[in-house]
């Protein structure tokens, strides 16, 4: 691939771990990364916990408002803990206000390393048929979207000659990214999606074997891939004192997961030519897009990234 031809999008600041929330900080963020040469913003969900982290759907409303280049994604909502109705005029919304600059990321959330489970009990759901619920919520929405009057005949959601409008601006609806790790996830994606993200919190070489599969079911599913798009976040930390760089990302891995450890595991740091390095390994493994997400210094990292980082990718 030719340097610089692989876009990348940066993580929009939501995650405040030792100070106030700083919606100034977020403003300006924002205004930078639409000089630069980023093609998208993103975040990330996370609704209950005891550090501050903004909610994704209202931040992208913010941040549709601030930008106009920028594609605004998430990754991922976790759908089985959101009404779909109403998410699906969240999202319709979202996307009139940005004018089709939305991408939607979905994911079950099963939790990190599987030792974290999803607490639907205080939402109101059963964590019983999750996939099920899932994907029947994927239906609701997508229906809502492209019908005139929606009919959804489904176990969790039953309903006849609904109508919503606005639709989304985009048509038929706004491209839908999974999330996912284990195979029976992977065949979803390819099946239902228009696109996959390989998490933050999995390495590169989970990542080269994950997308491998994904290809593979490509493959048998007899699917164009230039019709799918693979995409991973990465956890960076620029500077040349590794050490440094390495503390300060487990500490805020230790607050973000309640894993220390897990930055070392998932995350690239270190000088220039050691992330350029590691994120061409993602390049030659087929990704196709990147997140790029420091946790610290973003602000420094939002321009470093973009004018000594993207252009050897």
């Amino acid at each position: 691939m030719a340097p610089g031809k692989t876009p990348c999008g940066i993580e929009i600041p939501q995650v405040f771990v030792d100070t106030p929330v700083d919606m100034q900080y977020i403003r300006d963020f924002l205004a930078k990364a639409e000089t630069l040469g980023y093609d998208s913003l993103w975040v990330q969900e996370k609704i209950v916990g005891d550090f501050s982290i903004l909610e994704p759907v209202s931040l992208l409303c913010y941040a549709a408002a601030l930008t106009s280049r920028l594609r605004l994604g998430t990754s991922v909502l976790l759908t089985v803990l959101r009404n779909p109705v109403q998410l699906a005029k969240s999202l319709s919304t979202l996307d009139q206000m940005c004018k089709g600059r939305l991408t939607v990321g979905v994911g079950i959330g099963s939790g990190i390393g599987r030792h974290v489970p999803v607490q639907e009990s205080i939402f109101g759901f059963s964590n019983e048929r999750r996939v099920r619920r899932f994907m029947e919520g994927l239906q609701v929405m997508k229906a809502l979207w492209t019908e005139e009057t929606a009919n959804v005949r489904g176990t969790f959601w039953q309903f006849t000659s609904v109508a919503m409008e606005p639709k989304p601006f985009q048509k038929p609806h706004p491209p839908i990214w999974f999330g996912g790790h284990r195979e029976p996830a992977l065949r979803r994606a390819v099946k239902h999606g228009d696109g996959w993200m390989g998490a933050g919190s999995s390495s590169n070489a989970t990542f080269i074997k994950e997308s491998a599969l994904i290809r593979r079911f490509l493959d048998e599913a007899q699917r164009d891939p230039a019709t799918f798009v693979f995409s991973k976040r990465v956890y960076i930390a620029l500077d040349n004192d590794r050490d440094r760089a390495e503390r300060r990302l487990r500490e805020w891995f230790g607050v973000r997961y309640n894993n220390a450890d897990l930055a070392a595991r998932v995350s690239i740091w270190g000088s220039h030519a050691e992330c350029i390095d590691k994120l061409g390994e993602l390049v030659q493994a087929g990704a196709q897009h990147l997140v790029l997400n420091p946790v610290f210094d973003e602000m420094e990292h939002l321009e470093i990234l973009a004018k000594e980082i993207m252009p050897h990718l």
